[in-house]
């Protein structure tokens, strides 16, 4: 008969109230109180792992799942809430820093694409939304770049989480508008560069003077001319103003640099008082994920 021990770790299962579990090891990295509150916030059990925890002299080490116990405790409000545990009897602290420390490197980390496909089939209605949004268009969203294809998504989905339906809805008919759907139009960098021209001006930001001005240079130079400035997404908002703007100081649709970047300071403010959720599966989304966490 074949022996597959070696291939099945030596655990067992318990409930443990979290009381009685410690996660203050030296090599345990300091809590994040922000993304336990905001994780505490959006509880949802089904999204919860086992906590790996070594049992050495009578005391059960937590090594996995420090945050996952805190969100648990917080959300249930009592320490004295059980977690399940999957217990490791044969570890020392060596071997469970070791674990710790290595513990992601052959994990395939998701995409934010196949974040949103997995979105699109559990039916949640802000992927829909954006999906049918996107493709009345005539376009799709995409784990890849090419025509009629949208790869940048997580950026679109922070536009509309953020800012809603109407302003995503003027920034892709901007976009489409603008560079006849060309495939590198649709960038994070030019997405997010119209997001701030479309918050920062609103209506008084025209269309078709926008269509007409930023339609005369190819998204190579624009995109040249952005990073040369720097900052970012910020670089080529600032390009973009320039070109619309154009030489004439007396243009009745000129706009302000200044506009741009008062808007450009508020909207850093208020991401300033928001500590990143250090989740390191989903590009730069800002997912919440209560299976932790190391």
């Amino acid at each position: 008969m074949n022996d597959y021990s070696k291939f099945v770790p030596n655990v067992h299962f318990e409930q443990i109230p979290i009381r009685n579990l410690v996660s203050n090891q030296d090599y345990q990295r300091n809590l994040s109180q922000a993304h336990i509150a905001r994780a505490a916030a959006h509880f949802d059990i089904f999204q919860i792992n086992p906590v790996k925890v070594s049992r050495r002299d009578g005391i059960n080490y937590v090594f996995n799942g420090q945050h996952t116990i805190e969100i648990v405790a917080l959300a249930s409000g009592s320490r004295d809430t059980p977690v399940w545990c999957m217990i490791y009897e044969d570890l020392c602290y060596e071997h469970e820093a070791d674990i710790f420390a290595n513990q992601m490197k052959f994990v395939k980390q998701l995409l934010p694409y196949e974040v949103f496909s997995a979105n699109i089939e559990a039916g949640n209605s802000d992927q829909l939304i954006i999906r049918d949004l996107v493709e009345s268009y005539g376009l799709r969203i995409s784990g890849k770049t090419g025509p009629g294809l949208i790869c940048a998504v997580s950026t679109v989905e922070q536009i509309y989480k953020r800012y809603g339906y109407h302003v995503l809805d003027r920034v892709l008919r901007l976009t489409i508008g603008t560079w006849e759907g060309e495939d590198r139009s649709f960038s994070a960098n030019i997405l997010n560069a119209l997001t701030k021209l479309v918050i920062a001006y609103g209506d008084t930001l025209i269309d078709d003077v926008f269509k007409e001005k930023l339609g005369a240079i190819s998204i190579k130079q624009l995109t040249r001319l952005g990073k040369e400035r720097g900052h970012g997404s910020l670089g080529y908002a600032e390009t973009m103003v320039l070109e619309y703007n154009g030489k004439k100081k007396n243009s009745p649709y000129r706009l302000t640099m200044n506009k741009l970047y008062a808007k450009e300071s508020m909207i850093r403010a208020e991401l300033r008082v928001q500590e990143p959720v250090h989740c390191d599966a989903v590009d730069e989304d800002q997912s919440m994920l209560l299976s932790e966490e190391l």
